[in-house]
C-alpha cells in the first residue's frame, strides 16, 4: 500500500474517532448518577459572566466533562490496571487492593475532628442524658488491620483513641479493637459483616448491663449474591463479589420499625433493596435521619438510644435481643438540637454512641 494513502486512511480514521466520540459526548443524554462509584455526577453548569470571569465556570465545566464523558468506566479500568499492573504503583487514587481485599486510605488523623465529635458526645449527654447509663464505642476501618502492616498510610488510631478517652467525659468506653479482625468486613465493601459481629453484639449488650446474647438465639441465615460493595466500583478493577447475608428470625420478623422520616413502618431487612444503589441498605433500608424499632415479644422492658452511623444499621436487629425498642439516631441527618421533639429521654434506660473511624474523622458532618 502506497505510504501517502496508509497516512491518509490512518489520519481520517483517528478524526473519525474523535469527531464520533465528540458527537456521542454532545448527543446522548446526560446520567445522573454512577452506581460503580455510588455519587451523583456533575451537571451542566449554569453559565454567567461572574463564574465566567473568576473561572468558576471553567472549574465546573471540567468536572462536568469528565464525568459525563461516554465510556467512563472503561476509561477508568483502563487506568486501574496501568496503574497497578503497567506501573507497579501500590495505590490507585488511595485504594490499594491486599489479598483480594479491597481498601482506601484515610489519613491523616484529624484531631481537631475527634475533639469536635468529643464535644458533641459531651453536650448530647449533658442536655439530655445525664440520668442514664451511657457508652461509647469506636469501630475500626479496615485500614486498621491492613494498611501498617502493608505499608500504606493510615490514620493514627491510638491518638484517636486517646484524643477520645481524655476529652469525652461521663461517658463508658467499650473497646472493640481487639475484638475484631480484617475477616469480619466485607473484602469489596468499607463494612462489617452481619454474621461475623454476634459477638461484638454480645460484648455491647454485656457492657451495658443486659443478661442477654444475641449469639443464643437462632437465625435463618439469607444470603444476597453476588454483593458489589462501594470499594469495589471505587477501584475500577475487577473482583470476586461478596455475598451479603442477614440474620432473620421469628423476632425480627415481628419488630415493628417506625420510619420518622416518611411516618411510616418499614421493615428490618428490605432484601428488594439488594438490587438498588446501596445493596447495603437491605439493613434497616440504609440511611435514615431516625428510626425506632419495637420487639413485640419483648420479655423485658429496657430500651436504648443508638447513635450510629450505617455500620448502625447491621448491628441494630441484633441487639434487639435484650431490649424490647432501639431507637436509631444519626446525626448526619437530624439536628441534635430537635431530638427531644420526638424522642422522650426518659423513656429510655441506655444510650450508645456507636461511631466508626472514619466518620469520627471527619465528625464535622454531625449535625
Amino acid at each position: 500500500m502506497d505510504i501517502r494513502l496508509k497516512n491518509t486512511i490512518v489520519s481520517l480514521s483517528f478524526a473519525v474517532i474523535i469527531a464520533g466520540v465528540f458527537l456521542a459526548n454532545i448527543i446522548l443524554p446526560d446520567n445522573e448518577f454512577t452506581f460503580s462509584e455510588r455519587r451523583r455526577l456533575a451537571a451542566a453548569p449554569a453559565f454567567s459572566f461572574e463564574s465566567l470571569i473568576s473561572g468558576e465556570f471553567f472549574e465546573e465545566f471540567d468536572k462536568y466533562t469528565l464525568d459525563q464523558f461516554i465510556f467512563r468506566d472503561a476509561f477508568r479500568r483502563i487506568k486501574a490496571i496501568g496503574t497497578y499492573h503497567i506501573f507497579r504503583q501500590w495505590d490507585n487514587n488511595d485504594i490499594y487492593i491486599i489479598d483480594g481485599n479491597i481498601s482506601k486510605m484515610v489519613y491523616p488523623l484529624n484531631v481537631n475532628s475527634i475533639k469536635n465529635a468529643a464535644d458533641k458526645l459531651n453536650k448530647l449527654y449533658d442536655e439530655f442524658l445525664k440520668d442514664k447509663n451511657v457508652y461509647y464505642a469506636v469501630i475500626p476501618d479496615k485500614n486498621y488491620f491492613l494498611a501498617d502492616k502493608h505499608g500504606f498510610l493510615s490514620m493514627d488510631y491510638s491518638k484517636l483513641l486517646d484524643t477520645m478517652q481524655e476529652n469525652v467525659k461521663n461517658i463508658k468506653y467499650i473497646d472493640l479493637f481487639d475484638s475484631l479482625t480484617i475477616d469480619d468486613y466485607y473484602r469489596t465493601d468499607i463494612h462489617w459483616r452481619q454474621e461475623k459481629i454476634l459477638g461484638i453484639a454480645d460484648k455491647l449488650l454485656k457492657e451495658m448491663g443486659s443478661d442477654a446474647k444475641a449469639s443464643d438465639a437462632d437465625y435463618e441465615y439469607k444470603e444476597l449474591f453476588p454483593f458489589y460493595g462501594s470499594l469495589y466500583g471505587q477501584s475500577a478493577m475487577k473482583a470476586e463479589p461478596d455475598s451479603l447475608i442477614y440474620l432473620n428470625n421469628h423476632l425480627l420478623d415481628s419488630c415493628t420499625v417506625y420510619d420518622y422520616e416518611i411516618k411510616d413502618n418499614i421493615k428490618v431487612y428490605v432484601p428488594e433493596k439488594f438490587k438498588g444503589i446501596d445493596p447495603y441498605d437491605v439493613y434497616l433500608s440504609g440511611a435514615k435521619p431516625l428510626l425506632k424499632i419495637t420487639n413485640n415479644n419483648a420479655k423485658n422492658g429496657r430500651k436504648l438510644i443508638l447513635f450510629r452511623d450505617s455500620f448502625g444499621s447491621s448491628i441494630a436487629p441484633l441487639l434487639m435481643m435484650g431490649y424490647s425498642e432501639i431507637v436509631l439516631v444519626d446525626l448526619r441527618y437530624i439536628s441534635s438540637q430537635v431530638l427531644d421533639d420526638y424522642i422522650d429521654f426518659s423513656q429510655y434506660q441506655d444510650v450508645l454512641f456507636l461511631y466508626n473511624t472514619q466518620i469520627l474523622n471527619n465528625s464535622y458532618l454531625f449535625r
